[in-house]
């Protein structure tokens, strides 16, 4: 039997009812046959100083989320908007599996991005700053379709999940992105 391919999904938010938490939730429970999609925590890693790596003083914190990037195949960023850019907690989290230098555990493996917002700019900055970041790091970031969700405090229904015409959308979105691990083997 084929090993299922593992997807990372990173919600770029510390609070425990925030939406990117929510969406990615959402997105774990539309994993197809063969793939596993699992959050990861972005909560118990401190700011990255390179200090740690330099001078083996590395967090275990640090150590376990290393371990566990390495292990997967893709990741589907989620990213809220703070000031028009990623929140600290993405980009540290990003920073943190680049580095040290020569480490880059993101290196060749394929990523997605969906931003979100309670108002209607759908999180664009954080979008695009997220995307220059990946680039850089050599992720193979999906081009289409690209996931802008405004108000998505309306996406939500009273239980908690996607009303259906968001879930649709996120769903092929999802699918795209499944084709697009596939493409690059």
């Amino acid at each position: 039997m084929k090993n299922k391919k593992m997807i990372g999904i990173l919600a770029g938010s510390l609070r425990k009812e925030s939406f990117s938490k929510k969406l990615g939730k959402a997105v774990v429970s539309m994993a197809p046959e063969g793939y596993e999609f699992r959050m990861i925590s972005l909560e118990d890693l401190p700011v990255y100083n390179q200090d740690f790596d330099d001078h083996d003083q590395v967090p275990d914190s640090y150590v376990a989320f290393r371990k566990e990037i390495a292990a997967l195949d893709g990741f589907i960023f989620i990213t809220p908007e703070h000031n028009r850019s990623i929140p600290a907690v993405l980009k540290n989290a990003v920073d943190i599996a680049s580095r040290p230098k020569g480490k880059n555990l993101w290196n060749g493996k394929p990523g997605a991005v969906f931003s979100n917002s309670p108002g209607p700019l759908s999180a664009f900055g954080a979008h695009h700053h997220l995307r220059q970041c990946l680039v850089c790091l050599n992720v193979y970031v999906q081009a289409q379709p690209e996931v802008y969700l405004a108000k998505i405090g309306e996406a939500f229904e009273e239980s908690g999940d996607l009303n259906p015409s968001v879930k649709g959308f996120v769903q092929k979105a999802v699918d795209a992105f499944v084709s697009w691990v596939e493409r690059l083997g």
